[in-house]
Protein backbone atom coordinates (compact mmCIF):
# COMPACT_ATOMS: atom_id res chain seq x y z
CA UNK A 1 0.00 0.00 0.00
CA UNK A 2 0.73 3.59 0.27
CA UNK A 3 3.19 4.99 2.91
CA UNK A 4 1.19 6.60 5.84
CA UNK A 5 2.19 10.28 4.74
CA UNK A 6 0.92 9.76 1.12
CA UNK A 7 -2.53 8.70 2.99
CA UNK A 8 -2.91 11.43 5.28
CA UNK A 9 -2.11 14.04 2.45
CA UNK A 10 -4.86 12.11 0.55
CA UNK A 11 -7.24 11.80 3.08
CA UNK A 12 -10.53 13.87 1.96
CA UNK A 13 -10.78 17.37 3.60
CA UNK A 14 -13.46 19.92 3.90
CA UNK A 15 -11.57 22.66 3.10
CA UNK A 16 -10.07 21.52 -0.56
CA UNK A 17 -8.26 24.39 -1.72
CA UNK A 18 -10.50 25.52 -5.37
CA UNK A 19 -10.15 27.49 -8.26
CA UNK A 20 -12.85 30.09 -8.41
CA UNK A 21 -14.41 28.07 -11.30
CA UNK A 22 -14.52 25.25 -9.12
CA UNK A 23 -16.00 27.49 -6.38
CA UNK A 24 -18.23 28.75 -8.84
CA UNK A 25 -19.67 25.57 -9.75
CA UNK A 26 -20.14 24.04 -6.33
CA UNK A 27 -21.83 27.54 -5.51
CA UNK A 28 -24.33 26.43 -8.57
CA UNK A 29 -24.74 22.63 -7.06
CA UNK A 30 -25.64 23.85 -3.92
CA UNK A 31 -28.34 26.30 -5.24
CA UNK A 32 -29.42 23.44 -7.23
CA UNK A 33 -29.68 20.96 -4.19
CA UNK A 34 -31.32 23.60 -2.55
CA UNK A 35 -33.73 24.14 -5.27
CA UNK A 36 -34.50 20.70 -5.08
CA UNK A 37 -35.31 19.97 -1.44
CA UNK A 38 -36.42 23.01 -0.73
CA UNK A 39 -40.38 22.06 -2.09
CA UNK A 40 -40.77 19.43 -0.31
CA UNK A 41 -39.83 21.25 3.27
CA UNK A 42 -41.95 24.11 2.27
CA UNK A 43 -44.83 21.28 2.03
CA UNK A 44 -44.09 19.87 5.28
CA UNK A 45 -44.00 23.38 7.19
CA UNK A 46 -47.74 24.00 5.18
CA UNK A 47 -49.55 20.60 6.78
CA UNK A 48 -52.34 21.22 8.98
CA UNK A 49 -51.63 19.64 12.79
CA UNK A 50 -50.56 17.00 13.81
CA UNK A 51 -48.79 16.15 10.67
CA UNK A 52 -46.90 18.94 10.82
CA UNK A 53 -45.35 18.86 14.30
CA UNK A 54 -44.84 15.12 13.36
CA UNK A 55 -42.92 15.62 9.82
CA UNK A 56 -40.36 18.24 11.86
CA UNK A 57 -39.55 15.47 14.19
CA UNK A 58 -38.66 13.28 11.12
CA UNK A 59 -36.75 16.20 9.62
CA UNK A 60 -34.65 16.83 12.87
CA UNK A 61 -33.72 13.21 12.63
CA UNK A 62 -32.91 13.64 9.00
CA UNK A 63 -30.49 16.53 10.11
CA UNK A 64 -29.12 14.43 12.56
CA UNK A 65 -28.05 11.67 9.72
CA UNK A 66 -26.64 14.45 7.87
CA UNK A 67 -24.54 15.33 10.76
CA UNK A 68 -23.97 12.07 10.77
CA UNK A 69 -22.33 11.21 7.44
CA UNK A 70 -20.62 14.32 6.94
CA UNK A 71 -18.67 14.37 10.12
CA UNK A 72 -17.75 10.45 9.97
CA UNK A 73 -17.17 9.86 6.65
CA UNK A 74 -13.17 11.50 6.70
CA UNK A 75 -12.44 9.36 9.64
CA UNK A 76 -13.89 6.26 8.35
CA UNK A 77 -12.16 7.19 4.87
CA UNK A 78 -8.53 6.73 6.53
CA UNK A 79 -9.19 3.52 7.69
CA UNK A 80 -10.36 2.27 3.92
CA UNK A 81 -7.22 3.29 3.13
CA UNK A 82 -5.55 1.92 5.65
CA UNK A 83 -7.39 -1.67 4.68
CA UNK A 84 -6.32 -0.84 1.02
CA UNK A 85 -9.62 -0.32 -0.20
CA UNK A 86 -9.14 2.16 -2.29
CA UNK A 87 -9.60 2.45 -6.50
CA UNK A 88 -8.34 5.67 -9.24
CA UNK A 89 -10.95 7.38 -10.85
CA UNK A 90 -10.69 6.79 -14.31
CA UNK A 91 -12.57 9.76 -15.19
CA UNK A 92 -9.51 11.68 -13.98
CA UNK A 93 -6.73 9.45 -15.84
CA UNK A 94 -5.88 12.52 -18.50
CA UNK A 95 -5.41 15.06 -15.60
CA UNK A 96 -2.22 14.17 -14.64
CA UNK A 97 -2.31 15.87 -11.44
CA UNK A 98 -4.85 13.58 -10.59
CA UNK A 99 -4.35 10.59 -12.40
CA UNK A 100 -2.61 8.31 -9.80
CA UNK A 101 -4.51 9.48 -6.51
CA UNK A 102 -5.92 6.94 -4.51
CA UNK A 103 -10.02 7.58 -3.52
CA UNK A 104 -11.30 6.02 -0.80
CA UNK A 105 -13.57 2.65 -1.71
CA UNK A 106 -16.88 1.72 -0.42
CA UNK A 107 -17.74 5.26 1.45
CA UNK A 108 -21.64 4.06 1.10
CA UNK A 109 -21.30 2.13 4.22
CA UNK A 110 -21.00 5.29 6.29
CA UNK A 111 -24.56 7.15 5.86
CA UNK A 112 -25.79 3.50 5.31
CA UNK A 113 -24.94 3.04 9.21
CA UNK A 114 -26.00 6.44 10.19
CA UNK A 115 -29.59 5.74 8.41
CA UNK A 116 -30.12 2.73 10.31
CA UNK A 117 -29.36 4.32 13.52
CA UNK A 118 -31.91 7.26 12.71
CA UNK A 119 -34.34 4.44 11.90
CA UNK A 120 -33.71 2.78 14.95
CA UNK A 121 -34.25 6.28 16.70
CA UNK A 122 -37.55 6.72 15.13
CA UNK A 123 -38.49 2.81 15.81
CA UNK A 124 -37.91 3.82 19.29
CA UNK A 125 -39.63 7.58 19.42
CA UNK A 126 -42.57 6.54 17.08
CA UNK A 127 -43.75 3.10 17.15
CA UNK A 128 -42.52 1.48 20.70
CA UNK A 129 -46.20 1.47 21.97
CA UNK A 130 -47.28 0.21 18.35
CA UNK A 131 -46.70 -3.55 17.79
CA UNK A 132 -47.56 -3.53 14.28
CA UNK A 133 -45.80 -0.56 13.29
CA UNK A 134 -42.70 -1.84 15.20
CA UNK A 135 -42.87 -5.06 12.82
CA UNK A 136 -43.25 -2.84 9.85
CA UNK A 137 -39.98 -0.53 11.41
CA UNK A 138 -38.36 -4.23 11.82
CA UNK A 139 -38.98 -5.97 8.13
CA UNK A 140 -37.41 -2.57 6.91
CA UNK A 141 -34.55 -2.69 8.84
CA UNK A 142 -34.14 -6.51 7.88
CA UNK A 143 -34.43 -5.60 4.52
CA UNK A 144 -32.56 -2.65 4.17
CA UNK A 145 -29.57 -4.48 6.36
CA UNK A 146 -29.29 -7.23 3.92
CA UNK A 147 -28.64 -5.13 1.26
CA UNK A 148 -26.09 -3.00 3.07
CA UNK A 149 -24.40 -6.35 3.78
CA UNK A 150 -24.38 -7.60 -0.08
CA UNK A 151 -23.13 -4.49 -1.09
CA UNK A 152 -20.20 -4.28 1.35
CA UNK A 153 -19.11 -7.66 0.59
CA UNK A 154 -19.40 -6.99 -3.09
CA UNK A 155 -16.77 -4.12 -2.34
CA UNK A 156 -14.78 -6.73 -0.61
CA UNK A 157 -15.52 -9.71 -2.89
CA UNK A 158 -16.53 -8.36 -6.75
CA UNK A 159 -19.44 -10.73 -6.16
CA UNK A 160 -20.61 -12.32 -9.79
CA UNK A 161 -23.86 -10.52 -11.15
CA UNK A 162 -26.07 -13.86 -10.80
CA UNK A 163 -25.72 -13.16 -6.82
CA UNK A 164 -26.25 -9.58 -7.13
CA UNK A 165 -29.72 -10.66 -8.75
CA UNK A 166 -30.50 -13.34 -6.91
CA UNK A 167 -29.66 -12.03 -3.20
CA UNK A 168 -32.18 -8.85 -3.24
CA UNK A 169 -34.97 -11.23 -3.85
CA UNK A 170 -33.74 -12.86 -0.69
CA UNK A 171 -34.04 -9.46 0.70
CA UNK A 172 -37.72 -8.53 -0.12
CA UNK A 173 -39.36 -11.50 1.80
CA UNK A 174 -39.71 -9.90 4.99
CA UNK A 175 -41.18 -7.05 3.34
CA UNK A 176 -43.86 -8.90 1.63
CA UNK A 177 -44.49 -10.97 4.66
CA UNK A 178 -45.61 -7.72 6.49
CA UNK A 179 -47.09 -6.25 3.28
CA UNK A 180 -50.89 -5.10 4.06
CA UNK A 181 -51.53 -3.55 1.51
CA UNK A 182 -53.82 -3.62 -1.75
CA UNK A 183 -52.76 -6.35 -5.04
CA UNK A 184 -55.80 -5.03 -7.02
CA UNK A 185 -54.65 -2.74 -10.08
CA UNK A 186 -56.96 -0.37 -11.88
CA UNK A 187 -57.46 -0.76 -15.83
CA UNK A 188 -57.12 1.51 -18.04
CA UNK A 189 -60.45 2.87 -19.51
CA UNK A 190 -59.51 2.20 -22.96
CA UNK A 191 -58.50 -1.07 -22.14
CA UNK A 192 -61.67 -2.34 -20.19
CA UNK A 193 -63.43 -2.99 -23.48
CA UNK A 194 -61.00 -5.49 -23.95
CA UNK A 195 -61.85 -7.54 -20.44
CA UNK A 196 -65.39 -6.53 -20.25
CA UNK A 197 -68.84 -6.23 -22.63
CA UNK A 198 -71.36 -4.19 -21.23
CA UNK A 199 -73.99 -5.03 -23.51
CA UNK A 200 -74.04 -8.63 -22.97
CA UNK A 201 -73.15 -7.81 -19.16
CA UNK A 202 -69.97 -10.57 -19.07
CA UNK A 203 -66.59 -10.68 -19.86
CA UNK A 204 -65.02 -10.94 -23.01
CA UNK A 205 -62.71 -13.76 -24.05
CA UNK A 206 -59.51 -12.17 -23.48
CA UNK A 207 -61.37 -10.92 -19.90
CA UNK A 208 -62.22 -15.54 -19.37
CA UNK A 209 -58.79 -15.83 -20.69
CA UNK A 210 -57.40 -13.45 -18.07
CA UNK A 211 -59.90 -14.49 -15.37
CA UNK A 212 -58.18 -17.62 -15.23
CA UNK A 213 -54.72 -16.36 -13.74
CA UNK A 214 -56.49 -13.31 -11.35
CA UNK A 215 -59.68 -12.40 -10.66
CA UNK A 216 -61.33 -9.93 -12.77
CA UNK A 217 -63.68 -7.73 -10.92
CA UNK A 218 -67.39 -8.04 -13.23
CA UNK A 219 -68.97 -5.52 -10.51
CA UNK A 220 -66.54 -2.84 -11.32
CA UNK A 221 -67.33 -3.67 -15.04
CA UNK A 222 -63.79 -4.73 -16.14
CA UNK A 223 -62.40 -2.02 -14.00
CA UNK A 224 -59.84 -3.81 -11.11
CA UNK A 225 -57.89 -7.01 -11.33
CA UNK A 226 -56.77 -8.78 -8.46
CA UNK A 227 -53.29 -9.87 -9.10
CA UNK A 228 -53.28 -11.86 -5.64
CA UNK A 229 -49.77 -13.38 -5.58
CA UNK A 230 -48.62 -12.29 -9.06
CA UNK A 231 -48.85 -8.65 -7.23
CA UNK A 232 -46.40 -9.88 -5.14
CA UNK A 233 -44.09 -11.23 -7.53
CA UNK A 234 -43.75 -7.87 -9.10
CA UNK A 235 -43.10 -6.32 -5.98
CA UNK A 236 -39.92 -8.44 -6.11
CA UNK A 237 -39.26 -7.46 -9.31
CA UNK A 238 -39.23 -3.82 -8.44
CA UNK A 239 -36.95 -4.19 -5.53
CA UNK A 240 -34.60 -6.78 -7.93
CA UNK A 241 -34.64 -3.76 -10.38
CA UNK A 242 -34.36 -0.67 -7.91
CA UNK A 243 -30.95 -2.26 -5.90
CA UNK A 244 -29.51 -2.68 -9.38
CA UNK A 245 -30.75 0.40 -11.38
CA UNK A 246 -28.86 3.06 -9.02
CA UNK A 247 -25.59 0.40 -9.99
CA UNK A 248 -25.44 0.17 -13.36
CA UNK A 249 -26.19 4.36 -13.44
CA UNK A 250 -22.84 5.29 -12.44
CA UNK A 251 -19.25 5.68 -12.87
CA UNK A 252 -19.39 9.54 -12.58
CA UNK A 253 -18.30 12.17 -9.72
CA UNK A 254 -21.82 12.19 -7.77
CA UNK A 255 -23.77 10.18 -10.46
CA UNK A 256 -24.48 8.00 -7.71
CA UNK A 257 -25.45 9.63 -4.35
CA UNK A 258 -26.93 12.55 -6.76
CA UNK A 259 -29.85 10.76 -8.51
CA UNK A 260 -30.24 9.43 -5.02
CA UNK A 261 -30.82 12.35 -3.61
CA UNK A 262 -33.14 13.55 -6.14
CA UNK A 263 -35.57 11.07 -6.00
CA UNK A 264 -35.67 11.01 -2.03
CA UNK A 265 -36.40 14.43 -2.38
CA UNK A 266 -39.37 14.20 -4.99
CA UNK A 267 -40.56 11.17 -2.89
CA UNK A 268 -40.36 13.31 0.14
CA UNK A 269 -42.49 16.05 -1.92
CA UNK A 270 -44.79 13.61 -2.99
CA UNK A 271 -45.61 11.89 0.62
CA UNK A 272 -46.01 15.45 1.80
CA UNK A 273 -48.13 16.79 -0.96
CA UNK A 274 -50.53 13.19 -0.15
CA UNK A 275 -50.70 14.19 3.55
CA UNK A 276 -51.67 17.59 3.29
CA UNK A 277 -54.71 16.45 1.08
CA UNK A 278 -55.07 14.27 4.11
CA UNK A 279 -55.43 11.10 2.46
CA UNK A 280 -56.93 8.33 3.94
CA UNK A 281 -53.71 6.34 3.96
CA UNK A 282 -51.96 9.04 5.63
CA UNK A 283 -50.37 6.67 8.71
CA UNK A 284 -48.23 5.01 5.33
CA UNK A 285 -47.25 8.12 3.98
CA UNK A 286 -46.20 9.51 7.38
CA UNK A 287 -43.94 5.70 7.91
CA UNK A 288 -42.33 6.81 4.58
CA UNK A 289 -41.42 9.74 5.13
CA UNK A 290 -40.20 8.84 8.64
CA UNK A 291 -37.64 6.36 6.18
CA UNK A 292 -37.33 8.90 3.45
CA UNK A 293 -35.65 11.73 5.73
CA UNK A 294 -33.09 10.41 7.13
CA UNK A 295 -31.85 8.84 3.68
CA UNK A 296 -31.99 12.26 2.15
CA UNK A 297 -29.81 13.98 4.89
CA UNK A 298 -27.13 11.00 4.99
CA UNK A 299 -26.88 11.01 1.22
CA UNK A 300 -26.64 14.86 1.22
CA UNK A 301 -23.44 14.04 3.69
CA UNK A 302 -22.17 11.90 1.24
CA UNK A 303 -22.64 13.53 -1.53
CA UNK A 304 -20.28 16.60 -0.08
CA UNK A 305 -17.41 14.79 -0.67
CA UNK A 306 -18.57 12.57 -3.51
CA UNK A 307 -19.08 15.86 -6.15
CA UNK A 308 -16.93 15.80 -8.66
CA UNK A 309 -13.73 16.55 -7.95
CA UNK A 310 -15.16 13.29 -5.58
CA UNK A 311 -12.40 12.59 -2.43
CA UNK A 312 -14.63 9.23 -2.00
CA UNK A 313 -16.11 6.48 -3.39
CA UNK A 314 -19.44 5.58 -2.57
CA UNK A 315 -18.99 1.57 -4.03
CA UNK A 316 -21.90 -0.39 -4.40
CA UNK A 317 -22.59 -0.18 -0.39
CA UNK A 318 -24.21 2.88 -1.33
CA UNK A 319 -26.18 1.98 -4.37
CA UNK A 320 -27.97 -1.35 -2.75
CA UNK A 321 -28.36 0.68 -0.01
CA UNK A 322 -30.26 3.46 -1.74
CA UNK A 323 -32.08 1.25 -4.13
CA UNK A 324 -33.31 -0.87 -1.28
CA UNK A 325 -34.40 1.84 0.57
CA UNK A 326 -36.47 3.39 -2.38
CA UNK A 327 -38.43 -0.24 -2.26
CA UNK A 328 -39.01 -0.74 1.51
CA UNK A 329 -40.13 3.57 0.54
CA UNK A 330 -42.48 2.07 -2.01
CA UNK A 331 -44.00 -0.86 -0.77
CA UNK A 332 -44.53 0.05 3.00
CA UNK A 333 -46.10 3.42 1.86
CA UNK A 334 -48.59 2.18 -0.96
CA UNK A 335 -47.12 3.80 -3.88
CA UNK A 336 -45.22 1.54 -5.80
CA UNK A 337 -46.41 2.66 -9.24
CA UNK A 338 -45.77 6.17 -8.24
CA UNK A 339 -42.20 5.25 -7.45
CA UNK A 340 -41.48 4.01 -11.51
CA UNK A 341 -42.44 7.71 -11.77
CA UNK A 342 -38.82 9.30 -10.46
CA UNK A 343 -37.22 6.29 -11.87
CA UNK A 344 -37.53 7.37 -15.53
CA UNK A 345 -34.09 8.01 -16.40
CA UNK A 346 -33.13 4.35 -14.56
CA UNK A 347 -35.80 2.86 -16.66
CA UNK A 348 -34.20 4.77 -19.94
CA UNK A 349 -30.54 3.40 -19.11
CA UNK A 350 -32.00 0.40 -18.06
CA UNK A 351 -33.43 -0.48 -22.03
CA UNK A 352 -30.34 1.48 -23.24
CA UNK A 353 -28.02 -0.90 -21.77
CA UNK A 354 -30.01 -3.79 -22.66
CA UNK A 355 -27.42 -5.05 -25.49
CA UNK A 356 -24.80 -5.23 -22.82
CA UNK A 357 -26.62 -6.44 -20.20
CA UNK A 358 -27.68 -9.48 -21.86
CA UNK A 359 -24.27 -9.98 -23.45
CA UNK A 360 -25.90 -9.16 -26.93
CA UNK A 361 -22.73 -6.97 -27.72
CA UNK A 362 -19.35 -6.64 -25.89
CA UNK A 363 -19.69 -5.02 -22.38
CA UNK A 364 -16.50 -3.05 -20.98
CA UNK A 365 -15.92 -3.52 -16.91
CA UNK A 366 -16.09 0.29 -16.97
CA UNK A 367 -18.53 1.67 -19.30
CA UNK A 368 -16.48 5.19 -19.25
CA UNK A 369 -15.49 7.87 -21.94
CA UNK A 370 -11.82 8.17 -22.70
CA UNK A 371 -9.49 10.71 -23.86
CA UNK A 372 -8.76 11.52 -27.52
CA UNK A 373 -5.50 10.50 -28.35
CA UNK A 374 -4.23 13.86 -30.05
CA UNK A 375 -5.32 16.45 -27.04
CA UNK A 376 -6.14 14.89 -23.97
CA UNK A 377 -7.60 17.11 -21.73
CA UNK A 378 -11.12 16.76 -20.19
CA UNK A 379 -13.23 18.84 -22.96
CA UNK A 380 -12.26 16.39 -25.46
CA UNK A 381 -13.86 12.81 -24.77
CA UNK A 382 -14.93 10.07 -27.16
CA UNK A 383 -16.88 6.73 -26.94
CA UNK A 384 -15.61 3.40 -25.96
CA UNK A 385 -15.09 1.41 -29.26
CA UNK A 386 -15.81 -2.43 -29.20
CA UNK A 387 -15.44 -4.46 -32.06
CA UNK A 388 -17.63 -7.12 -33.22
CA UNK A 389 -17.23 -10.13 -34.88
CA UNK A 390 -16.34 -10.16 -38.40
CA UNK A 391 -18.51 -12.43 -40.55
CA UNK A 392 -18.71 -12.56 -44.07
CA UNK A 393 -23.00 -13.14 -43.19
CA UNK A 394 -24.00 -12.30 -40.34
CA UNK A 395 -27.94 -13.36 -41.01
CA UNK A 396 -30.86 -11.13 -41.33
CA UNK A 397 -31.54 -11.24 -37.66
CA UNK A 398 -27.72 -10.21 -36.71
CA UNK A 399 -29.07 -7.43 -39.54
CA UNK A 400 -32.03 -6.70 -37.19
CA UNK A 401 -30.21 -6.62 -34.18
CA UNK A 402 -27.13 -3.90 -35.74
CA UNK A 403 -29.86 -1.77 -36.88
CA UNK A 404 -31.49 -1.91 -33.77
CA UNK A 405 -28.49 -0.92 -32.16
CA UNK A 406 -27.36 1.75 -35.05
CA UNK A 407 -31.22 3.43 -33.98
CA UNK A 408 -30.56 3.99 -31.03
CA UNK A 409 -26.82 5.77 -31.41
CA UNK A 410 -24.85 3.30 -29.93
CA UNK A 411 -23.59 1.63 -33.23
CA UNK A 412 -21.41 3.20 -36.01
CA UNK A 413 -21.25 1.34 -39.51
CA UNK A 414 -18.01 0.98 -41.53
CA UNK A 415 -17.00 0.20 -45.10
CA UNK A 416 -14.13 -2.72 -44.78
CA UNK A 417 -12.15 -4.57 -47.83
CA UNK A 418 -13.36 -7.61 -47.41
CA UNK A 419 -11.80 -11.11 -48.85
CA UNK A 420 -14.16 -13.38 -50.71
CA UNK A 421 -13.58 -17.28 -51.88
CA UNK A 422 -13.84 -17.84 -55.47
CA UNK A 423 -17.13 -19.96 -54.17
CA UNK A 424 -18.87 -17.31 -52.62
CA UNK A 425 -21.79 -16.10 -54.57
CA UNK A 426 -22.32 -12.38 -55.80
CA UNK A 427 -25.34 -12.13 -53.89
CA UNK A 428 -24.14 -13.14 -50.71
CA UNK A 429 -20.91 -11.03 -50.79
CA UNK A 430 -21.90 -8.02 -48.41
CA UNK A 431 -20.47 -4.48 -49.29
CA UNK A 432 -20.86 -3.57 -45.90
CA UNK A 433 -19.73 -5.19 -42.26
CA UNK A 434 -21.01 -3.84 -39.03
CA UNK A 435 -17.48 -3.82 -37.31
CA UNK A 436 -17.92 -0.60 -34.43
CA UNK A 437 -20.15 -0.60 -32.09
CA UNK A 438 -20.07 2.73 -29.25
CA UNK A 439 -20.25 1.87 -25.83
Amino acid sequence: GSPPQDRRARRPSRGRPRSGAGMAFDVVAVLCGAAILAPGLWVMSELQEPFRTAAGYRAAIGLLGFVMSYTLIPTIAKYTLKANMFGKDLGKRFIPAMRDTPVPEALGIVPAIGFLCCIICAQWAFAKDDLEMMVTFNSALISVCFMVLLGFMDDVLDLPWRAKLALPLVATFPLLCTYSGSTSIVVPKPLRVLLYSAGSNTLTPVGQLLDALVVVDIEAQGAILELGPFYLAYMCCMAIFCTNAINIYAGINGLEAGQSFVIGCFIMLYCALQLSLDSEDHHHYMFALTLILPFVGNTLGLLAYNWYPSTVFVGDTFCYFAGMTFAVVGIHGHFTKPLWLFFLPQLANFFYSIPQLFKLVPCPRHRLVSTLNINPNPSNLKFIVSQLVRAPAIGWRGMFRLKTFYSMRVASLSTLPTIHHSTTPPSRRPSRVWTRLVV
